[in-house]
């Protein structure tokens, strides 16, 4: 994990570094938000970030980070001497992961280090879950869990063994699959069909696809692929 302590106190930067870093972290420094700017923030996991400093204020490079996409999921957590609650609101307005009053406690600072990194990982593994229950190409969207299926955003009325076969496309684009291996993997074990069965089937789901249905091609003598 690599974590980003900006302040314009040395003394106090040294000293956060040393104690993250006996934690486990890979630990930067910037005496400035104007050096944060230049430091690429988008590849840290965190930023300790100080209030009060020279030209801009942590509170404007949180603004400024939070605005930009590459940089607006980047943890922040401010370090101030300003402990009023409207301060304490303001900061957490910005976006700000949590906040932390000076004089510090190096054992609370390491506690809250670790609270907002252990959030931001669930919540980083929840998203990559559900991006797993999640087949798409273009603006053609299957959800898995929810066995739905929309198109351009609308949602489209799809049969249980049309789903399993847009499916079993997405899933491998380029793949030939002949009438055999898609009667075997999307129909009920022991149910008795022809092979027209299939093509039917397909004829009736490009037709669903509108404009996506030609990328279902059929491989005469051989069977069906999706190409994108």
């Amino acid at each position: 994990m690599k974590i980003l302590v900006v302040d314009d106190e040395q003394d106090l930067c040294e000293i956060l570094q040393y104690n993250l870093e006996t934690e486990g972290y890979e630990v930067d420094i910037a005496y400035s938000a104007e050096e944060v700017l230049k430091m690429h923030p988008e590849t840290y996991d965190l930023l300790l970030l100080d209030v009060m400093m020279g030209a801009m204020s942590g509170f404007q490079l949180a603004r400024e980070l939070k605005a930009k996409p590459e940089t607006a999921e980047v943890p922040v957590i401010f370090i101030t001497a300003l402990d009023s609650t409207d301060d304490i609101i303001k900061g957490l307005n910005l976006g700000a992961d949590d906040y932390i009053s000076k004089p510090l406690n190096l054992s609370e600072v390491k506690a809250r280090v670790r609270a907002v990194l252990r959030r931001t990982a669930n919540r980083e593994n929840k998203e990559e879950r559900q991006n797993d229950n999640v087949v798409s190409y273009e603006s053609l969207v299957l959800d898995l869990s929810a066995k739905t299926v929309a198109l351009d955003g609308e949602r489209l009325q799809f049969t249980k063994l049309e789903f399993e076969l847009l499916t079993l496309f997405l899933q491998h684009p380029g793949k030939l699959f002949d009438r055999e291996s898609l009667l075997a993997k999307c129909w009920p074990a022991n149910t008795v069909v022809l092979d027209r069965t299939v093509d039917v089937n397909i004829a009736r789901m490009r037709k669903k696809l509108g404009k996506y249905g030609k990328h279902i091609k059929a491989r005469f003598g051989y069977g069906y692929t999706f190409e994108k």
